[in-house]
């Protein structure tokens, strides 16, 4: 499918976590994919996983550049930059350039890396407290 000027670049978002040999470690992710889905109509949104579960990253683009998008963004939902970050996120992601060299994949930082999750975890923990153990009683 060829892109002209007419044509809006179709986007898509990939959020990319570890994987677990327990079914139920992939609720939370699935509650977001869902989340977002809602958020971004139009867009579409898949998860993927490095290992023990399924789609393999290489498998969630491999779909999405079938289903004509052009440009991908890959979210790791991670809490920080570890060697799965560091060293095999880049090398699943050039290889899916070279497979599909007409797709644009962009890769974000960690989602632990950004202030506003930070934030948002120490707000939770935070209100975690007992209103005793806060001072609030």
């Amino acid at each position: 499918m060829s892109q002209t000027n007419a044509t809006p670049v179709r986007q898509a978002l990939v959020l990319f976590a570890h994987g677990a040999r327990d079914v139920r470690w992939r609720e939370p992710f699935d509650r977001l994919v869902q989340k977002l889905t809602a958020a971004l109509p139009g867009t579409p949104v898949r998860l993927a996983f490095l290992e023990l579960m399924s789609p393999p990253l290489p498998e969630a683009l491999a779909e999405l550049a079938a289903a004509g998008v052009g440009e991908i963004t890959v979210v790791p939902v991670f809490f920080g930059q570890g060697g799965h970050l560091r060293r095999d996120l880049p090398a699943l992601i050039d290889t899916c350039r070279q497979q599909y060299p007409a797709l644009s994949i962009r890769c974000a930082t960690a989602v632990g890396e950004a202030d506003s999750v930070l934030d948002a975890i120490a707000a939770y923990c935070a209100a975690s407290l007992s209103p005793a153990a806060s001072g609030q009683a």
